[in-house]
Parts: structure tokens; sequence; C-alpha cells
């Protein structure tokens, strides 16, 4: 018979229970603060749900009205320099760390409110309608809520999209060494999904003050938490990965608060992560001012059980108990919070001309100017007002041969030692003489504390990355081993990253270096090997830069990581054995931002093209005695693509071939020839052509690859049907 060993978790897993005697003992101006910030968000709450009946909230409106008692009891607690971010139902998180910020002393429930409480609860509210004295400016509505200057770093459409970027906020907490902590609130449903359970993976191995705080309320719009969990009790994840973890009734506030000042002692000791599991309940459905049990999964028991529990209720009927407040007190100051945000809607709305009594508009003159919409997108480039600008016809420094590999990992060197803001992260960085190419040779025994070895977790260390650009006192330089894998951690690149400057309202910046290579040609077969070009073409908020030579990657480097904009930097495996002229000691230029270089003068067909196709071009054009201009792109994003070259070009040889490796499906060249074709078609002689790989990935067997990609034949083939036109 085998032995059976009880096996136990080394860290606590404890439910936390407010008794009497704490309710007792609890500060008197803590309890009517609580009451303060619960009245508050809980009229502000239900002005909102009033607004969205009526109409006058465009898009969703995610009430969080019975779980105030989790946000209120958790952030009391917490100091301005504590940060907190979280999900699309986040309006009682970010009232309850903006008012805190706005009224450090608390808020008492029985005077009148402040101006600066008032002015919160407006732009809150304008923001959540999409108006212009919003946060955002109104880009982010309800469900994108951010005031960085009160800690509020950013509540989160994506279920589980911002646990990431708060991870990235701990480690830049951790850093300062100032005992600051970050906050991610998610819900039941984000429990359950990749980013979130990577997160919390990455911070428990790098014991970052980050807490994960599960506001459980039982449902993911309407399914259940019981039917997709074996384990309902989802404070349960974090012993398996090594964190404390604490259980609380979220509708108690006093013991979430008592749970969060433990979680707190923890963390700021340097114990590393905590999860706090809240149970509440969202009295509404997942949007709008209907009931649940309206839908039909749960019933009108359920909630009335829930409601006789209500956070409010409970705090007051303890205030009333220990005679800090009578009835009429609580009563008054209801009616003082809902009479505050009637005032702060008859700001914003107006009566409907011509409708009928009652009917509401919100006033034009509140809507943000349609001129902004694209504002934002990316920043203006100002921060390249000082940088010393060169290029190969300007460049005055010593050139000399080198490895195309030894130039990415010497600027990254010098830039190191220079800009102690910058932090590399990625899988295998810190070993293996500098990763798997060698790109960080020698950084991670130069900046030990600045390299970091990631899991293999990409959601959690790229949106790491973006939290970390996002705080702004760091550079992050992430890498990702090979392109296909950006698709693992697409929603960080795409939806967060990408996404962040514009979204919450266009003025942050976002300065992070996303690394990658492309691997055609090496055998690594479908799921190593794409060129994500094209893809991040048509996402905007991304740089693209594609350097070909080791003079280029320098100064594309350099200038990547001046950019406050996120720009991925692609490489090709091809070129890292390559050589090239190179910089000998002057690593300190910035090639400008949008230039692109005229690698071959002609003038009877312009080549577009970049990366490791560059040569391919380059010796098919040789080969053939063609009279082609070969342009290499270097940028390739919609706004640094260098229309000026390009269209000088055009209009001498009115004839263009673009050519790129990668499949014709994800083709980089697909929108660019749209987009000649619109702008300068009248110089055209011929529709632009485009050599491109096949349909299908590249694959492992070597005669099959070579067919599936293209390379100089393909050129050389397209050069010659082109010249005879």
């Amino acid at each position: 018979m085998p032995q059976h060993h009880r096996l136990e978790p080394n860290v606590p897993w404890v439910e936390v229970v407010a008794t009497d005697e704490d309710w007792d003992a609890a500060d008197p101006q803590l309890l009517t603060s609580m009451l303060g910030q619960l009245l508050l968000i809980r009229a502000f709450e239900e002005h909102v749900l009033d607004l969205a009946r009526s109409g006058l909230v465009h898009g969703p409106a995610h009430s969080s009205i019975g779980q105030e008692g989790g946000a209120v009891g958790s952030i009391l607690p917490l100091t301005s320099a504590d940060t907190v971010n979280g999900s699309h139902r986040g309006h009682h998180q970010f009232l309850a760390k903006a008012l805190a910020y706005v009224e450090p002393k608390g808020i008492d429930p029985t005077r009148d409110f402040s101006p600066e409480v008032r002015e919160v609860l407006l732009r809150t509210l304008a923001e959540i309608c999409g108006l212009d004295r919003g946060f955002s400016h109104g880009r982010g509505g309800s469900m994108h809520l951010r005031w960085k200057e009160a800690g509020a770093i950013g509540t989160n459409a994506i279920v589980g999209g911002g646990v990431p970027f708060a991870a990235g906020s701990a480690w830049a907490h951790r850093r300062a060494g100032q005992g600051a902590v970050a906050v991610t609130y998610f819900g039941d449903g984000a429990a359950n999904i990749g980013s979130t359970l990577e997160t919390l993976n990455l911070a428990a191995a790098w014991r970052l003050p980050l807490c994960f705080f599960v506001e459980n309320n039982r449902y993911a719009v309407s399914t259940g938490v019981e039917e997709v969990t074996a384990e309902p009790r989802l404070s349960a994840r974090g012993p398996g990965f090594g964190v404390a973890s604490w259980k609380v009734d979220g509708m108690d506030v006093l013991a979430v608060h008592l749970a969060m000042r433990e979680a707190l002692r923890h963390m700021r000791a340097g114990e590393g992560p905590a999860v706090i599991e809240a149970d509440v309940y969202r009295y509404f459905h997942q949007n709008g001012p209907f009931p649940g049990s309206a839908f039909g999964y749960r019933t009108r028991e359920e909630e009335q059980q829930w409601r006789a529990r209500d956070p409010i209720e409970q705090l007051s009927g303890h205030l009333v108990r220990r005679g800090l407040l009578d009835r009429a007190d609580i009563d008054a100051a209801v009616a003082r919070a809902a009479r505050l945000m009637t005032g702060i809607g008859d700001v914003l709305l107006e009566p409907l001309p011509g409708g009928k009594p009652g009917q509401r508009r919100i006033r034009p003159a509140e809507w943000p100017d349609p001129g902004y919409a694209h504002v934002g997108v990316r920043g203006d480039l100002g921060e390249f007002a000082d940088a010393r600008l060169a290029d190969r016809d300007t460049f005055t420094g010593e050139l000399a041969e080198q490895k195309f590999i030894d130039a990415v990992a010497g600027v990254m060197a010098r830039r190191m030692s220079t800009d102690p803001s910058i932090v590399v992260l990625g899988e295998d960085v810190h070993r293996l003489n500098g990763g798997t190419n060698g790109a960080t040779r020698g950084l991670k025994d130069a900046f030990p504390d600045r390299v970091l070895g990631t899991p293999i977790s990409e959601n959690a260390f790229t949106g790491l990355a973006g939290g970390l650009a996002s705080d702004g006192r760091h550079r992050p330089v992430a890498e990702l081993m090979y392109a296909d894998f950006m698709w693992v951690a697409a929603d960080q690149l795409f939806n967060q990253i990408a996404k962040a400057r514009h979204m919450y309202g266009g003025a942050d910046a976002m300065p992070l270096v996303l690394r990658s290579k492309v691997a055609m040609g090496t055998g690594y077969g479908s799921q190593h090997s794409m060129d994500p070009a094209g893809i991040f073409a048509t996402a905007p908020g991304w740089r693209v830069v594609a350097p070909s030579t080791p003079f280029d990657y320098v100064g594309l480097m350099n200038s990547a990581l001046r950019c406050e904009d996120p720009v991925v930097v692609l490489e090709h495996v091809d070129l890292y054995a390559s050589t090239g002229e190179g910089p000998v000691d002057d690593l300190d230029y910035c090639i400008p931002v949008g230039r692109a270089a005229v690698r071959r003068a002609g003038s009877r067909l312009t080549v577009l093209t970049y990366l490791a196709m560059t040569s391919y071009v380059l010796r098919a054009v040789e080969s053939l005695g063609v009279d082609a201009e070969v342009i290499d792109l270097r940028w390739l994003d919609r706004a640094s693509l260098d229309w000026d070259t390009i269209g000088a070009s055009v209009r001498k040889t009115n004839n263009v071939l673009i050519a790129e490796q990668g499949p014709v499906g994800t083709s980089y060249g697909g929108w660019l020839a749209d987009e000649i074709q619109r702008r300068l078609f009248d110089w055209l002689d011929q529709p632009v052509q485009r050599v491109t790989g096949g349909e299908a990935s590249p694959s492992i067997s070597k005669v099959l690859e070579r067919a599936a990609i293209a390379m100089e034949d393909e050129v050389a083939a397209k050069l010659a049907e082109m010249a005879a036109y």
C-alpha cells in the first residue's frame, strides 16, 4: 500500500470576519468616512442608471450598486502613492480612489460635500456620458476610467486585460523602494482567464507588491460561478501559486478594510503579492437598469437575500448602535448625496427642445469637438526636438564592418548605461550569453536588476511592460522570442498597449519597445516564422521599424527608445550573422522617424522593400541589370512612412513593385499598394505589382519552406515581367 502524506500550501489562506468587537473598536472617523464614500458612490450609480434609462448614456452602464463595500473598504487603507486599476465594472473602484485622493482626511456625510468632491463626480459622470470635460475627454466612457494623478491607472473593458498592467505598476513601486503597492480589481470571470493566472504566477515569482482583489459577484454576465469552476472559492487560486490569500464578506465594509490592512502589511513588508476574494453582489444585470431576475438567470428571492445584507445598511446599523449617527442624520446624508448628483446632472443636461416635460438632452457645448476623434493615436514626436539626428550620408563618426547582431547588443548596452530607466525583459534574455541569438549579450552582468528573465507567459510579461511604460518611470524593452508569439500576447499588444494613449485621452505617453524576430528560412516551421508587419500596420498606435543594416539598427533603435509611442522593432534571423558598416564608437545618433533609405538609385522601376528582403532585391536587380530604384522603407507604420521619398521615386519611374517574404494573407504590401494607388495613381503606368510568399505559412521541410516564401528568384521573375511591360 502506498503511503499518503497530506500536502499543505506554503502560504496562509484565511477568511476574515469582522466581529462586533471590531466594529466597536473602529475609529469613528473611519466609519463615517466609509459611509460618506458609500453614499456618494451609490447616489452616483443610481444617477447613471437614470440617465441610461433615458437613453443619455451612449454605450454600456455597468452598475456597481451592491458592490460598493468591496471598493470602499479596500481603498481607504491605501495611500496616495498606491495605484489601482479595475475591470469594466469599475465606477466604484475609480470613485473610491479619486474621492480618497481629493479628501485624504475622509468625507463627513453630515456636512456639505466639498467642491473637490463635486468636481470628481462631475468629471466622472461626464466621462461616462462621453463628454469633453471627462477625465479622458469622453473617449473612455464607462469602462475606461483613468486619473493617474489620483493613482487610478485605468479600468478596462477586456476581462482580465488590465491585470498585467497592474503588475507593471507594482514592479515600478518595488523598484522605487518607497513602500507603495498596486491593487488590481477583477471579477469571478477574470479569475479563470489566462492573463490573470499568468500574472498571478509572475507576481509571485518576482514577489511584487500587487494585490489581486477578486470581486466575486457570482455571475459572469449570466453564467454562475459554480458552472465554470470546481472551486468557487476563488481565493483558492492564490495558494496554488504561493500567494497569501484572504477571503472576506464584501458586503461588510469593515471586514474588507481589516483584510486589506493585513494584506498591505504583508506586501509592504516585501513578502510578495496577495489575493483578496470579496463576496459581493451586483443588484442589477450585467448592464443597464434591470435586475438579473428580469433575464431569468437568478431569482428574486436570491436578490432579496443579498439586498438584505446591503453594505450601506450594515454600516448604518453599526453607526446608530454606537451612537455615532442617528437615522435622521443618515437619511439627511442620503438626501444630500442625491441632491448633489441632481445638481451635477443639471450642469450636463438641459430640457429637450420640443420634447415632453421631463425629457432632457446633453447640452451641446459639453460634447467633444469631432475633430478630436483621431488626435492622440500617436504622439507628435516632440521628444525628438533635441535629438542628435544622423543618417548614413550625414554621419561623421568612424565606421567599420561588423556583425548585425553585435550592433543589436552594442546599442542596447550603450543605452542602458546612459539611461537607468530602461528595463529589458523576456524569455531567456538573462541566459545563453544574450538570449537565443545573442541580442542581450553582456546586459545581465552589467545591469543585473534591469534585465529580467520571464516565465513563458507572453500575456503577463508583455502587459507588465505596458504597465511599466504607462507608469512613466521606466522604458521597457520587451522581447518576444518569435513574432508568432505576438498572437499569444495579442490582447496586451493590440487592445491594451496600442490603444492606451488614445483611449485615455491622448496625452499620456506609452514609451515601450517590443523586439521580435522573423525566422523565415530557418526551418522552424509554421508557428515560428511569421512576418507581423502587415498585422501591425493595421493596428492604430504602434510604430513599426525594420532595420536591415548594422548602421541602421543603431540609429533606429535609438529612435525607438526615445519615442513616446510604442515601437515594434522587427529583426530577421537572416540578418543576425550578416555584416555591414556600423559605428565603431558613436552609438548615440538617431535616424529620423519616417525616413526611408534609397539603397540603389534608378529611373525605370521603384522597388519598395524592408528587412532581409532588401538584400534579395538588390541581388536580383544587379543580376538582371534592371534600372530599378530600391527603397528600404525602414519605418513601416502608416504614420511614419516616408511618402516624400516614395512619391519622388514613383513620379520618376512610374512603376512600383512591393517585395516582401511573408504569406499573401497577412501581407504588408496589400494595404501599401492600395495607398500608393490612391495617392499616386496619375503617375503609374501599370498597377502596383507585388512579390509575396504563398498562402501557406512556411513549414519544416526545407523544400516546402522555400516554396512558401519569396526570395531573390521571385523578385527577379517579377522584375523581368515588369521591365517587359
